[in-house]
């Protein structure tokens, strides 16, 4: 799997380029996400016309919730100090006190294919225990990863979980340090009211809310630690509207959609861009509005995540991951 990185490295200038520069990786993501299975359909990758991407496209290519994993999970391994401090002191509340916090990305491949995808695996080692707030010795992680990933497709797997970890299946992290070498399981969600309770499960990464507090607190129903990440909102701003004018282009083919679906004139704007080159195949669309968007708002990173297979080895139909990072100034 590739993930798609876009870091903001300067402040947002004009409002329509800056939504161009957010707008073209977004497109790209989806466009480079597209199945080999329905490609062998249609024909070469770099013939596909802008116009087609919505209808041949997955639904949930480019997810925000992945990308918001990745976001949280790229923050904390890359020492961002606004995330760290969060979640070191969400690690404190777990009895995790040494050490620099570090994270795992833990996420199972949504669109079935039998394979755990996961980074920093290697920080896992033989003696790595996973804190699960129950009494007791914690277990040790390494030998249960891959019941963990077969447990997320085969519910009749679970129970031969430890019950302590019953639902560590669930966890998008491993959030921890390797300096007493334990963890926590560890889930991330967009939307806060999708947070779900889970044995094994002992730290939330929700967003922060507008106008609500940020402290973190521990939900005594879920017993989870709540962590609200702080963000920059300009930018988290500006790349939510880009993935709206997207989604609202794919779900038109690209057509000039209804004033209501786009009711903001620069949206409509940046639109326009798009829709004035629906024709032509997506490389050239990419190329071409590059001279629209605002130069150097984002830095760009790709990289492969680890696949450790478990079962069969099917091919994943989504190959691409499109991850925001806010700039985050103390």
């Amino acid at each position: 799997m590739q993930i798609r990185a876009e870091k903001q490295k300067n402040p947002v200038a004009d409002e329509v380029s800056a939504l161009i520069a957010v707008t073209r990786p977004i497109i790209a993501g989806v466009y480079h996400s597209i199945s080999k299975d329905v490609l062998s359909a249609i024909g070469q990758r770099e013939d596909i016309q802008l116009k087609l991407l919505g209808k041949i496209r997955s639904k949930g290519d480019g997810d925000t919730g992945i990308a918001f994993e990745y976001a949280v999970h790229d923050a904390v391994a890359n020492g961002v100090p606004v995330v760290v401090e969060r979640v070191a002191d969400a690690l404190s509340r777990c009895k995790i006190y040494r050490g620099d916090p570090s994270s795992i990305l833990f996420a199972i491949e949504k669109s079935g294919s039998q394979q755990l995808i996961s980074t920093e695996i290697d920080l896992i080692t033989s003696d790595s225990r996973v804190l699960s707030g129950e009494r007791g010795q914690p277990v040790k992680l390494k030998g249960y990863l891959n019941q963990l990933a077969a447990a997320f497709r085969r519910p009749s797997t679970r129970g031969q979980l430890p019950q302590s970890i019953r639902g560590l299946w669930k966890a998008d992290l491993f959030l921890g340090s390797t300096e007493p070498d334990h963890w926590v399981g560890t889930t991330v969600k967009i939307n806060r009211a999708h947070l779900e309770a889970a044995r094994g499960l002992r730290i939330a990464i929700v967003p922060s809310k507008s106008g609500a507090s940020d402290a973190i607190k521990k939900d005594e129903q879920k017993n989870l630690i709540v962590c609200p990440m702080p963000h920059d909102g300009s930018f988290m701003q500006v790349f939510y509207e880009g993935w709206r004018i997207v989604q609202v282009l794919l779900e038109n083919d690209f057509k000039v959609p209804k004033e209501v679906d786009l009711p903001n004139p620069l949206h409509r704007e940046v639109a326009r861009v798009y829709i004035e080159r629906r024709e032509f195949p997506v490389p050239d669309v990419l190329e071409a509005t590059k001279t629209f968007a605002q130069p150097e708002l984002l830095a760009f990173d790709e990289a492969s995540a680890e696949n450790v297979a478990f079962g069969a080895s099917a091919e994943p139909e989504t190959s691409t991951i499109i991850s925001p990072f806010p700039r985050l100034e103390n």
